[in-house]
């Protein structure tokens, strides 16, 4: 049995579709190839087991949608899966239509958070063959490979058709041991298309490991990846070590970015930074990973740096004590403001992401938190900034909410793909879009440049701060106000 990872090319005058291992949907004017790690773990484990891999992330490798279905059609896989998200699933649901019509003995398995939520809609909507819904389909995958090939038992969270019923084994069940896993076979992965594209990385090439699934807290009623995860796992820090010794040795890797919802934290952490420093991996590779406010104290972010962390990827969202309170982030705003200020005296590089569009936050709230941002810059305390559009996704608490409330201006998928606002709120599209923009024009501050510049102390350095400024113009453009346009 032949299995293509597939991420079918989506061609669009709205940028690159961020769809693999994304929490959060975009298109992006300077794109961005992030590792995707479950379909990866997926890929290993289906050719340790004896099945035939095909990688095929059409999107990273820049084709178009016809060399795609031309590859796909030489290359006649028995199961074709694909990650979806809310914004592309219609246009996955034409794929997957087109796909029946050139190999028409192909079985199509979709995954992600959207049909996780809402598993029936794909079948009723396109030919899709198998829906596999939570955050292990890796597991999920292997398990109905087996059964296609040997009558093994499927387990719970599979949909699939038969004799033209929708049916499915239960609701997914998060009980799979993440220490089983075997490494990452990067080479069947491709692991280089996504070791240069990417903000996360300074030192080039770089690559992502995956300490656990998902977050800790998993409470924010805005992420998408609770649908996903609604409990916390965790692989051993002696594993994540030796995961990591072996991309130093055998890739070379320069930087890793754990993907991790929330990184570890407590005696977890702790335990992983003295390995870290124990094997001298601190002195040989960068690392980031994503954190919360108000869990850690100095000497662990001490600890971290000198661990070989680099860079630390905080949720700020908002500036707003009731909206904290309200999206249940668990951290109050003075938490921003200590985390940021103990990170930077550590000699760490916080980056934070700030979110727009909240249907109880006034423009008065708004500039509030765009204040917060510019105080935290102006302070020296973090070093970048990401800006979004508030989506609430199918299976979210928020989505929930905006159902219950009214508050949605449509249900039409492709409009949730942060271009525009999708909830009624007190501010116009035009005025969430400027908000946005104005976030990102901290970057041209004569104090901010300054700083980065008295900052440089390599060719590396001076590589990346080209590459940022880059990335800054592209979000500029993703966030103007005619950036909503349509497909192609």
């Amino acid at each position: 049995m032949k299995i293509a990872i597939s991420y079918p090319p989506i061609e669009s005058n709205k940028g690159v579709p961020e769809i693999s291992q994304n929490r959060q949907f975009n298109w992006f004017n300077s794109p961005t190839y992030v590792y995707p790690m479950v379909p990866a773990y997926a890929a290993t484990m289906l050719k340790d087991n004896g099945y035939e891999v095909f990688w095929d992330d059409g999107i990273a490798e820049e084709l178009t949608l016809a060399e795609y279905m031309k590859r796909i059609s030489r290359e006649q896989p028995d199961i074709i899966v694909m990650e979806t998200k809310t914004p592309v699933i219609k246009t996955h649901w034409e794929i997957i239509n087109e796909l029946k019509v050139n190999v028409p003995e192909v079985k199509v398995a979709l995954v992600g958070d959207h049909v996780t939520a809402l598993p029936r809609e794909s079948f009723e909507k396109c030919g899709v063959d198998y829906v596999l819904t939570g955050g292990d389909y890796d597991f999920l995958l292997l398990n109905l490979c087996r059964h296609l090939t040997k009558g093994e038992q499927l387990e719970p969270g599979i949909w699939y058709r038969e004799n033209d019923e929708i049916r499915n084994t239960g609701g997914f069940q998060l009980n799979h041991d993440l220490n089983s896993l075997p490494f990452i076979d990067r080479e069947l992965t491709k692991w280089w298309l996504y070791s240069e594209k990417n903000g996360n990385y300074k030192d080039l090439p770089g690559s992502y490991v995956m300490a656990g699934r998902d977050c800790w807290w998993h409470k924010c009623t805005f992420c998408a990846w609770t649908v996903l995860y609604p409990k916390f796992r965790v692989r051993t820090p002696e594993s994540v070590v030796d995961e990591i010794g072996m991309l130093i040795e055998r890739y070379k890797v320069k930087e890793i970015f754990d993907d991790t919802g929330t990184f570890p934290a407590g005696k977890w952490l702790e335990n992983f930074c003295q390995r870290m420093i124990e094997r001298g991996y601190n002195h040989k590779i960068r690392i980031g990973c994503n954190l919360r406010y108000g869990r850690l104290n100095q000497e662990q972010y001490l600890l971290m740096r000198k661990a070989g962390f680099r860079y630390l990827l905080f949720g700020v969202e908002s500036a707003n004590q009731e909206t904290l309170d309200h999206i249940n982030k668990g951290i109050r705003v003075n938490d921003i403001i200590n985390g940021c200020r103990m990170a930077k005296k550590a000699g760490l590089e916080p980056h934070l992401t700030v979110m727009i569009g909240f249907p109880w936050e006034t423009k008065e709230d708004v500039v509030r938190t765009i204040n917060l941002a510019k105080e935290i810059f102006k302070q020296g305390y973090a070093d970048t900034l990401q800006a979004t559009i508030v989506i609430p996704y199918p299976g979210t608490l928020l989505f929930n909410e905006c159902q219950a409330k009214g508050w949605l201006t449509t249900q039409d998928w492709d409009d949730y793909d942060m271009r525009q606002p999708v909830m009624r709120t007190p501010m116009g599209e035009a005025d969430i879009k400027q908000a946005t923009q104005e976030l990102y024009k901290i970057f041209f501050t004569p104090r901010y440049i300054l700083r980065r510049l008295v900052s440089i102390r390599s060719l590396s350095d001076v590589k990346f701060t080209s590459r940022g400024a880059r990335k800054v113009f592209g979000h500029l453009k993703d966030f103007t106000t005619e950036s909503k346009v349509s497909k192609q």
